[in-house]
């Protein structure tokens, strides 16, 4: 028998998935509810395996709920990694083409570090305990703010599975209600946006990693992401392997022979880089850039570059792809090795005053998993309050 689908119109990715998911694994996202399949906060994408069934049923890499005979609907709590300012969804229902949930709705709360819901366990074939129901009743999600209203999601086939969601939402969330109405299969909720901290409790003389996706951290261009989204480079703790970081194709550009100055850098007439928004501006005093798993793959140089950007001079660098007369050198440009963590001090910067952007350089093109700049806030306002997608 031929297979039942409907060709979808392919359209153009939205601007906010350049931006961080706020509830993966990796960032700590955590769910709690349902049945048969539990909610994935993973960040791989999904998998099929045709063989693969449990006790409950076919194994589907995602949630999925049993097929409803009471009145209601499915949906369960989702507490981010990372609480922040939402700007996008999206709901991929990746391999469930017989079995997706036919509408969505998206629901957000802030809650309070005393009301912070704890997830259980995995609960695989089961619907949550009557004293997990007993513990989210009391959040009152019901009635929390409505960021996605009830909306159409499309199945799972390759051409059509995610199902984009753009948020106009300036509020601080930290949980989401995922309802699905009214049962099915979703296999991924990406959640884009950026960090949220509340700078008022960090003392002026704290050293922070001031581009770290916790403090509101954000890249807002890039040269080249083929293998690797700069974004990565902000992301918590180590880098996983080298998908967890920012690795470009390599330049075409590359003489046949390559040549050294002094220091042992190679002189190439290209380079890729990549601008961060800090989360809050301040004086960097000490960088580390991070070439962890990258052994064959790693840069063979780089530099970083920094300004103090006002939100119009930064709309103005967004529209010309950040050909400004303001960067100013913060670290010149140092000799990398693979597979390490290259430390850099005070006394290795050439630049002391407070700054809002960074530039990182790399020469000729390769791979870094972590990118850390430690200095101290300044009284300006934090950067991450503004809309970083108003230019792009």
């Amino acid at each position: 028998m031929a297979e039942r689908r409907r060709t979808e119109t392919t359209e153009a990715d939205p601007d906010f998935l350049q931006f961080n998911d706020l509830c993966c694994e990796s960032v700590g996202g955590k769910y709690t509810s349902v049945f048969i399949c539990p909610m994935s906060e993973q960040r791989e994408s999904p998998q099929f395996i045709a063989s693969a069934f449990t006790e409950f049923g076919k194994w589907m890499d995602g949630w999925e709920t049993r097929r409803k005979r009471i009145p209601g609907h499915d949906w369960c709590i989702i507490q981010l990694g990372v609480p922040g300012r939402i700007f996008g969804f999206d709901v991929d229902t990746s391999f469930f083409t017989g079995n997706h949930s036919p509408h969505v709705s998206i629901q957000a709360g802030c809650l309070g570090p005393l009301s912070t819901f704890t997830p259980g366990e995995d609960r695989t074939g089961m619907a949550a305990t009557e004293g997990q129901m007993a513990a989210v009743a009391k959040l009152g999600s019901e009635a929390w703010p409505e960021l996605v209203g009830v909306s159409q999601l499309r199945p799972g086939y390759s051409d059509c599975c995610h199902n984009y969601f753009k948020v106009n939402f300036n509020g601080r969330v930290t949980h989401l209600r995922l309802n699905m109405y009214p049962d099915g299969g979703i296999a991924r909720l990406r959640v884009y946006g950026v960090g949220l901290r509340d700078w008022s409790s960090v003392p002026t003389n704290q050293q922070v990693d001031l581009v770290a996706l916790t403090n509101g951290g954000v890249c807002l261009g890039y040269s080249d992401g083929h293998f690797g989204h700069p974004r990565n480079m902000i992301g918590i703790g180590q880098a996983a392997n080298m998908a967890d970081g920012w690795e470009t194709a390599r330049r075409l550009d590359r003489p046949k022979e390559l040549k050294t100055d002094h220091q042992g850098i190679l002189q190439v007439p290209g380079w890729e880089w990549a601008v961060f928004r800090l989360g809050h501006p301040g004086i960097i005093s000490s960088i580390e850039v991070d070439t962890n798993h990258f052994k064959g793959n790693f840069p063979d140089s780089c530099r970083i570059e920094a300004c103090l950007l006002s939100p119009e001079e930064e709309s103005q660098c967004i529209t010309t792809r950040w050909n400004s007369g303001k960067w100013k050198l913060l670290l010149p440009p140092q000799k990398l090795r693979s597979h390490r963590r290259h430390c850099y001090a005070t006394s290795d910067l050439i630049l002391d005053q407070p700054v809002s952007h960074v530039r990182f350089i790399i020469a000729p093109d390769g791979g870094v998993s972590r990118l850390r700049l430690w200095g101290r806030p300044t009284s300006a306002a934090p950067a991450n309050q503004r809309n970083p997608l108003s230019k792009l």
